[in-house]
């Protein structure tokens, strides 16, 4: 009897785990404003707003009010907001802070919130962001811009598991990579373009799968006859160098400066040129936040000639700005615009009325 009961004190007991675990997802988005000063006067709650920018299935913006949000503080702030696009239907709580950024990096100004967003919800934020003198003096002293930065943390579940499997680590897909490998190497390609004084080789199936207009080009009545070898004219070798890159890798060389305006439009007009409507809209989005006075007018027309529609909302919007058609329309580009594209001349008439700016 003794002996049986030393034996059940001293077996092992069972034991398992179990943890609490919250699942979040974070981003951050850059907002520029160049020029900040040109849109003084616009009137309280008016507002501009960034490119949306998902975060974890939702779509969001970030607005400026530079008058400020709430006519009762007498355009003596400037508001910022965060605002929900659009996503699932249920509820998203996400904690967001806003920071505004000198051109040295400099953090001026810093605030954080939680928040429940609903299908329901607009936006929420700071209407007293931050006073108008102090934005002036900051705005002296930076050439008239400055950067909003937003970073937001989506929840998304919470759950309790067990502890102690180990879960299976799916791997990132990495076809981009081997079809980029496959490209640069060379091996099996089947036709040669020449493009400028440089030519480039590729695979035709590869190409027509990716573009109806290489489809018809290589595999129509022309197969087999001048395909080996196509010239390509009016276009930068660097362009389509890109351009087949994105071809292979649904991506953007490293190498592609994005933020020179000039390429971005050469870009987009291949793009169209070739049927490849997601790199079209890769190059409207960036576009979107690149022209400036000087580049607005040329951007307009590019997208007027190529059925850019989001581009050309985001350039009639800008001219609508106070003063901004005035400025625009001492440069060489407005000049080009009135003569290449003169149908846009009622756009921007219908965009500014009732002003008599043009």
């Amino acid at each position: 009897m003794g002996n049986i009961l030393t034996s059940a004190i001293n077996k092992p007991i069972p034991e398992t785990s179990s943890r609490w675990l919250t699942e979040c997802v974070t981003a951050a988005h850059n907002f520029e404003v160049i020029k900040y000063s040109l849109l003084e006067g616009m009137g309280s709650g008016k507002f501009i707003c960034s490119s949306k920018f998902s975060v974890s299935g939702y779509d969001w913006n970030i607005r400026i009010y530079p008058d400020g949000a709430m006519k009762e503080d007498k355009a003596a702030y400037m508001s910022v907001f965060l605002c929900f696009c659009r996503g699932a239907t249920r509820d998203a709580k996400v904690k967001y802070t806003f920071s505004l950024l000198e051109k040295d990096g400099k953090v001026s100004n810093l605030t954080d919130s939680t928040y429940t967003f609903s299908s329901a919800s607009i936006g929420q934020g700071w209407t007293n962001f931050i006073e108008k003198s102090k934005l002036k003096e900051l705005l002296s002293r930076n050439d008239d811009c400055f950067t909003i930065r937003c970073v937001l943390t989506v929840i998304k579940d919470h759950h309790t598991e067990q502890v102690g499997t180990v879960p299976v680590q799916v791997p990132q897909s990495d076809l981009h990579t081997h079809f980029a490998n496959m490209l640069k190497g060379g091996e099996g390609v089947d036709v040669t373009f020449s493009v400028g004084d440089q030519l480039f080789s590729a695979h035709k199936y590869v190409l027509a799968a990716r573009s109806s207009v290489f489809k018809a080009e290589l595999f129509g009545q022309m197969k087999g006859t001048t395909t080996k070898n196509i010239k390509i004219d009016d276009m930068e070798p660097a362009i389509f160098d890109a351009l087949l890159y994105f071809i292979y890798t649904d991506s953007l060389p490293s190498n592609f400066d994005v933020d020179q305006n000039v390429a971005l439009q050469h870009l987009l007009v291949a793009a169209d040129r070739y049927g490849l409507e997601r790199l079209k809209a890769i190059c409207e989005e960036k576009l979107c936040q690149k022209f400036d006075v000087q580049t607005v007018a040329t951007t307009l027309a590019l997208a007027e000639q190529h059925h850019s529609l989001q581009l050309k909302k985001a350039c009639l919007g800008y001219l609508s700005l106070q003063d901004v058609l005035r400025a625009v329309k001492k440069t060489d580009g407005f000049k080009h615009l009135t003569t290449s594209c003169p149908s846009i001349m009622m756009d921007i008439l219908d965009k500014v009325a009732p002003s008599s700016q043009v």
